[in-house]
């Protein structure tokens, strides 16, 4: 009969209700984990835009070992993203979580690392090694932040919307982020560096230039000095962000699932890179991201010498800064409108025009402003929109690979210039991240999940975990 029958399914209806409700994240859990990602974007916007002059102009390196310190530091960080990432997933579940105890454990030594990069050394023969070193330390330390925050998207809700929305806050505040640490470091360091003005003269010494600045009185020590408090703000930023991570954020351990064996590292990344849509996403991701990188690199390069804005470049730095942070809800709103894949076309492709522009006019301040909002928008699709699509791939890894454990982590110049310098930076700002994006784009052309994809996706591991959680609590009552 009716009472009978409600009886029989009173269980599977209070199960889906539980399991409505826990998945749900607050908004005072979505914004403790979102300020856990603000610490990666900080310091990486302040090493992208300034750690290259820095080297150059205050600790007075050959651009060569410049060069070389920055091309190792990405390198060895493409080598420790797969190693820690193979390492957390083999990291045993404490009652703080899996993840948690690595963001907890290397912050000290990353900040400590952080502080070291922007002291210059009291001996001349050892700067070189100092700078590789302490940069390749906090890369690696970083990465034992970062690669645990990210994986821990899959952990704060088996919700996919919430896991979205929990995203697109991180991209908020991470976009904001770089706001903080450009506007830190460059309206501190600003002050400090003494403006180009008619008939100041450069000094060559050893291949590097020093700044002379007839009118202000500000010393290279002023310099040092200036860099040293902008770290030191940072440090203390990232301290506060990872603690309001660890305490406002409680980490779900996976459950429901047969407990396997765990894989070899090597056995794991064959099956990981063996799989069509990981290895479609990571190569789109690596060309668009290294096109923006390469245009973080050596646009304040460019601001600074190319168009002569050396009083204005920590402003035209920021100016891109908010306006990715202000673009985000409208990008958020465009991929739940008209789909991931559609968001990123439209959105990275977005900068290529006035990256164009900005190289193909002559300087002009108002330009460089205008340029700088519209490549602001574009850098926000760049944050939000490979990140949020790592959890659907993740989705479509366990549909198609049922048994599989394996988790998915992704990571002295002077006033004037010669004119082949001057060439040589219009093609790093446009012609050569415009390239990186086409390519880029081209590889997210064959990525398999498109919108219906992941909704049904979605919904096939849902009736796949209700089935779980009903057959696990009948039996309990039975």
């Amino acid at each position: 009969d009716l009472t009978t029958l409600s009886f029989r399914h009173a269980p599977s209806l209070t199960i889906l209700q539980r399991r409505d409700n826990s998945g749900r994240l607050s908004v005072c859990t979505k914004l403790c984990y979102a300020i856990g990602g603000a610490p990666y974007q900080i310091t990486g916007s302040a090493l992208g835009f300034f750690l290259q002059i820095y080297l150059l102009d205050v600790a007075q390196l050959d651009p060569l070992h410049a060069s070389v310190i920055l091309f190792v530091g990405r390198a060895w960080d493409a080598v420790t993203d797969p190693t820690v990432g193979f390492l957390v997933s083999r990291s045993r579940w404490t009652r703080f979580g899996r993840m948690m105890p690595w963001i907890l454990i290397s912050t000290p030594f990353a900040v400590l690392t952080y502080f070291m990069i922007w002291f210059v050394p009291p001996v001349e023969q050892g700067k070189v090694l100092w700078y590789l070193v302490f940069y390749c330390l906090f890369q690696t330390l970083q990465t034992c932040f970062h690669v645990p925050y990210s994986a821990l998207t899959m952990f704060i809700s088996t919700e996919q919307k919430e896991r979205d929305s929990a995203t697109a806050y991180r991209m908020t505040v991470e976009v904001l982020g770089t706001v903080v640490g450009t506007a830190i470091q460059g309206q501190i360091v600003g002050g400090a560096i003494a403006p180009c003005l008619p008939g100041d003269l450069d000094i060559l010494h050893n291949g590097t230039s020093v700044l002379l600045g007839s009118d202000n009185n500000i010393s290279l020590n002023g310099t040092k000095r200036a860099y040293l408090i902008a770290s030191g703000i940072i440090c203390i930023i990232y301290v506060l962000c990872a603690a309001i991570l660890f305490l406002g954020v409680r980490e779900q351990e996976e459950s429901g699932r047969l407990k396997m064996e765990p894989m070899s590292f090597f056995d794991g990344v064959k099956m990981v890179m063996g799989y069509g849509p990981y290895v479609k996403l990571v190569m789109g991701f690596l060309f668009t991201s290294l096109a923006f990188m390469l245009l973080e690199g050596n646009f304040a390069l460019f601001c600074t010498y190319t168009l002569g804005f050396r009083n204005d470049f920590q402003n035209i730095l920021l100016v891109i800064m908010l306006s990715g942070t202000l673009s985000i809800p409208f990008w958020q709103w465009f991929l739940s409108r008209f789909g991931k894949k559609t968001a990123v076309y439209f959105g990275i492709t977005w900068a290529v025009p006035f990256m164009i522009l900005i190289v193909s006019i002559e300087s002009s301040l108002v330009v460089a402003y205008v340029v700088s909002v519209a490549a602001g928008v574009s850098v926000a699709a760049a944050f939000l929109l490979p990140w949020s699509m790592l959890p659907d791939v993740v989705d479509d890894f366990k549909i198609n690979h049922p048994d599989s454990n394996v988790h998915l982590f992704a990571n002295s110049l002077g006033c004037s210039q010669p004119d082949a310098v001057n060439l040589t930076l219009k093609v790093l700002v446009a012609p050569a991240p415009a390239v990186l994006i086409v390519l880029g784009l081209f590889i997210f052309k064959s990525y398999p999940i498109d919108e219906a994809k992941r909704q049904g996706n979605r919904k096939l591991l849902d009736n796949e975990q209700d089935s779980e959680t009903e057959s696990t609590e009948l039996g309990t009552i039975v």
